[in-house]
Formats: C-alpha cells, sequence, structure tokens
C-alpha cells in the first residue's frame, strides 16, 4: 500500500467512526424519551423537503475537498410495509447528485423514526463537487425524521457513497438536515 492510500484509508475510517458517534447521539435522546410501556407508532408520513448538506470527506484529488451545498429529499411511505421509497438531490454551486433510495423504517417514538437505507448515487457532471462526492455511486444512508406539527416534518440524516470520487478509491461522507411539508 502507498502512503496515499493508508492516509485516504485514516481518514476513512475516522470518519466512519465520527459518523457512528453521531448517530448514536442522534438517537439515544429520541429512545430515552419513548414510553417504556407502549409500542411507538412511528410515522407513516409521505413528504418532500429542502435543507442543508455538508460533505465532511475528501477524495484525495484536486477538485475532490469537502463541499457545502443543499438538500431537497421526499419520502413516499409504502402502505402496510416498514419500507419507503425515497429521492434525495444534493447539489453543490456546480452541479448534483440524484438518488433513488428504498430504506427500512423503524418507529422510535409515536412521531419519529429512525430509518436505514440503500440506493445509488447519480452525478450530473461527473468530476464536478457534490457533498457527496464527485462521481455515480453506490449510497448507503441512515437518519431519523419527526413530525412536528400536522403538516411540517423535521429530518436529518448521514449518506455514505462507497467510492465516490473520481481516479480514487475514497468513499464520501455527507450529513443533511431539513424541514419538509407532510402530503
Amino acid at each position: 500500500m502507498n502512503m496515499k492510500t493508508l492516509t485516504l484509508m485514516k481518514s476513512f475510517l475516522k470518519q466512519s467512526v465520527k459518523l457512528a458517534a453521531l448517530s448514536a447521539l442522534l438517537i439515544v435522546p429520541v429512545l430515552s424519551a419513548q414510553s417504556a410501556s407502549a409500542k411507538p407508532l412511528g410515522t407513516r408520513a409521505s413528504y418532500l423537503g429542502a435543507g442543508i448538506s455538508t460533505g465532511v470527506t475528501n477524495g484525495g484529488q484536486t477538485g475532490d475537498a469537502a463541499t457545502f451545498g443543499g438538500n431537497i429529499q421526499g419520502r413516499f411511505a409504502i402502505p402496510n410495509t416498514p419500507i419507503s421509497a425515497r429521492g434525495a438531490i444534493l447539489f453543490s454551486d456546480e452541479t448534483s447528485a440524484i438518488m433513488p433510495i428504498i430504506s427500512y423504517d423503524v418507529p422510535i417514538t409515536n412521531k419519529a423514526n429512525a430509518y436505514v437505507g440503500a440506493g445509488y448515487s447519480f452525478v450530473e457532471a461527473n468530476g464536478k463537487p457534490t457533498p457527496l462526492g464527485n462521481k455515480d455511486s453506490v449510497v448507503l444512508t441512515t437518519g431519523l425524521e419527526k413530525e412536528v406539527t400536522r403538516n411540517i416534518m423535521f429530518y436529518t440524516d448521514a449518506k455514505l457513497g462507497i467510492k465516490a470520487y473520481e481516479n480514487s478509491p475514497a468513499s464520501a461522507v455527507s450529513f443533511q438536515a431539513g424541514a419538509a411539508y407532510r402530503f
């Protein structure tokens, strides 16, 4: 292994540990707030929202720096299943990544879910930075969503783009947060 690959691997491991720690910090308060005697119902809301997105990794090449941008995300809850069809667009000032995702949703309170999912990221202009790398890749995601009023949802998630940089074996990590309109 060359030094550059070793450095990228160390960086990826550090980001993975940060992602796991952040996920634990987000989920523990929600889990501790739920009633011990009642099974939570979660939310079956479908929604469309927008917010911020920030990449926290670097692919090691020129133009691969972590990128700040925005996101548009949606969820369609598939009736009578814990499965949802999701869509996300992460964008920077140069291009965007479009992601169809399927998720498994777990109720954590009566109006909130945790979810894990997988999909694919299609970068509109390969080589141009998005918050989740600069080339097409497989995407894994984990997040939380909560109804805050009858029509308003909040969501936050982390996405991992596997080998999401051109000319690099590095994976990309991004964090998103936003508000959505429930329909």
